[in-house]
């Protein structure tokens, strides 16, 4: 059972910092509770501020506990960071973040499709994984405040 779910939001910053911040991936653990650990490997930029890495992260929802790896591919022209499964707990995982001007900022649409390996697990998280991912929206809000204040502004 594949679960999919996105998100849209106005935010009051520059698409490429949002770009930037979201495809900074070793700074999750300061700022996503439930990620405890990020390490990154085959990292390659490009000229344009984009490339890709992969990465995998540790993380812990109440008693469980999980390791991941993915591949992300951040690509600057397009506004757009992609996220898919290299390996993990997952039979499936995708994830994008689009970035695009908007009158009042940048609207950030971000969606997530995925399928653990276990049924139980996936129905067991399923049923309230929208909040998880409103959760998720919130910390890298807050971030973007953190590095950017309270109306963006910056380069």
């Amino acid at each position: 059972m594949r679960v999919r779910h996105s998100v849209t939001r106005v935010l009051p910053y520059q698409p490429r910092q949002l770009f930037e911040m979201v495809g900074d991936v070793e700074s999750y653990p300061q700022f996503v509770p439930w990620i405890t650990g990020m390490r990154v490997w085959n990292r390659r930029d490009d000229e344009a501020g984009g490339g890709s890495l992969d990465a995998e992260a540790a993380v812990q929802f109440a008693v469980l506990k999980e390791r991941f790896s993915t591949r992300v591919r951040r690509d600057a022209a397009a506004g757009e960071i992609t996220v898919s499964l290299i390996s993990g707990p997952f039979q499936h995982l995708v994830n994008r973040w689009r970035f695009r001007d908007d009158p009042e900022g940048t609207r950030v649409d971000f969606q997530i499709d995925f399928e653990f390996k276990s049924k139980t697990l996936t129905k067991l998280l399923s049923a309230n994984f929208h909040h998880a991912v409103e959760r998720l929206m919130q910390c890298f809000e807050g971030r973007a405040r953190e590095l950017y204040g309270a109306r963006g502004g910056g380069a």
